[in-house]
């Protein structure tokens, strides 16, 4: 009788647990992504350095580190704000350009930085446990494309109107650690010509970044 009645105990705790709604969306997350940054390698962005488009960097490593708050929730939507910070770097090494009659000219490296910080509005739709995203931004960022060697053109010191949007989502395996991805485009406006130099391009950026969430 003692067993029938522990094991009726057991299964009736088993039904509530089960019954259980999953953990709603806590009130902050704080992202660490890697990214690889595929930088644009296009004649008119070349021109806009006075530079020639073999000496681009092409792609490079970034990093993002985002942080939002979940202050409302209205039906299965759970609204949040907060703040990211992007840098990516990518740079070249010199090169050997062979020439007409056998002459040998080198084109030398050079080095492209991105820095972007922007508020954030997100979309969110899912439990504590996981959840999928969309979410926006308006920021500046800076754009530094400069030969080795050479010293900074006015337009790299330009702080560049951009506006982010992208979405992604995140795993909580543990309590508090989730593994979480993010795709995620970066519209830049062309910047300011300096001197003789053209403008450089409106330029858009697919970034694909994946690593951890923290709640």
């Amino acid at each position: 009788m003692r067993t029938l009645l522990v094991t009726a105990c057991l299964l009736q705790c088993l039904r509530a647990s089960a019954q259980e709604p999953p953990p709603p969306i806590p009130r902050f997350v704080f992202d660490v992504h890697a990214a690889f940054f595929p930088f644009p390698s296009t004649p008119e962005l070349a021109a806009s350095r006075g530079l020639d488009i073999r000496q681009l960097p092409g792609t490079g490593l970034g990093g993002d580190l985002a942080v939002h708050v979940y202050p409302l929730t209205w039906k299965k939507v759970t609204f949040g704000i907060g703040g990211r910070v992007v840098r990516a770097r990518a740079s070249s090494s010199d090169l050997m350009v062979a020439g007409s009659g056998g002459t040998v000219t080198t084109l030398k490296g050079a080095s492209e930085s991105f820095t972007y910080v922007s508020p954030q509005l997100s979309f969110n739709f899912g439990s504590g446990t996981g959840w999928s995203y969309l979410s926006a931004g308006i920021g500046r960022a800076k754009w530094t494309l400069v030969q080795d060697g050479a010293e900074n053109l006015p337009t790299d010191d330009e702080r560049l109107k951009t506006i982010d949007y992208g979405g992604g989502a995140r795993w909580f395996a543990k309590p508090h650690l989730a593994f979480s991805f993010d795709v995620r485009f970066y519209a830049i406006n062309p910047s300011t010509p300096a001197g003789a130099l053209p403008t450089s391009p409106r330029m858009t950026m697919l970034v694909i970044g994946a690593g951890v969430s923290i709640k």
